[in-house]
């Protein structure tokens, strides 16, 4: 996979893409991150980027022509361009995994006070990562990114993928380390049984408490299998 993130602040991201799970997805050559200064692709003698509204209002916007000739001079044949936006729609785990499968994304950050609008006919989707508002769509940027490499295959041991937080629509179950007691706090017997199918069973219905408990709202949008539809049921009735 390639990415491509179009920025005023290239510095911004070195250290991430230096650092941790990023850096070594790189050097293993499952991925290849540029970062392309939006400035370099102006016109403008000064290397400005930006401007007043037209209308009036507070604030500068970034101008449509080096966005355009941006996303012109990288977007290939299977390339996706993605504004980071608040208007955009919210970024979550199914659309990080869509995303995983692809082979070039371009990720275009903000800043000031947002994009002219004309960029808006040049790009495949516009997302978001909360209802707030940041300085910039840097940080949405490297959100997006780590979200994404670290489903691309090869990248995480796929086991932990594959059991992770919202993956399969439902939040991670409860984990403990050693030590197994301490100060009166136990792990579940469960857990040192040996006894991997009631491992299983404990950890699959945990997972269900604790979206109900912390998340409810998950369980609205996301289609489940069968058996995990019987046990959310199970566990609302034994809540009640």
């Amino acid at each position: 996979m390639t990415i491509d993130i179009v920025t005023i602040f290239p510095d911004f991201f070195k250290p991430f893409v230096e650092t941790s799970m990023i850096r070594k997805a790189r050097e293993h050559g499952y991925v290849t991150i540029h970062l392309r200064d939006l400035r370099d692709y102006t016109k403008d003698r000064h290397r400005k980027v930006d401007d007043t509204p037209y209308g009036g209002g507070a604030g500068m916007v970034l101008t449509f022509q080096p966005l355009y000739d941006a996303i012109k001079a990288l977007k290939g044949e299977n390339s996706k361009v993605i504004l980071l936006t608040p208007q955009g729609r919210l970024f979550d785990q199914r659309r990080a995994t869509e995303l995983s499968e692809l082979e070039h994304i371009i990720l275009i950050s903000g800043h000031y006070e947002g994009f002219d609008a004309r960029i808006e006919d040049y790009v495949d989707l516009e997302l978001s990562i909360g209802n707030f508002v940041l300085t910039g769509g840097e940080i949405p940027a490297m959100a997006l990114a780590d979200a994404i490499i670290r489903l691309v295959p090869g990248v995480l041991h796929e086991e932990s993928a594959a059991t992770d937080s919202l993956q399969q629509g439902l939040l991670k179950y409860p984990q403990y380390t050693k030590p197994a007691s301490y100060l009166g706090h136990d792990v579940p017997d469960v857990l040192l049984s040996g006894n991997h199918g009631l491992i299983d069973a404990w950890r699959k219905r945990k997972s269900v408490e604790r979206t109900l408990e912390k998340r409810p709202d998950l369980l609205k949008d996301y289609v489940f299998d069968d058996p995990i539809v019987s046990l959310i049921e199970e566990v609302k009735k034994s809540c009640k």
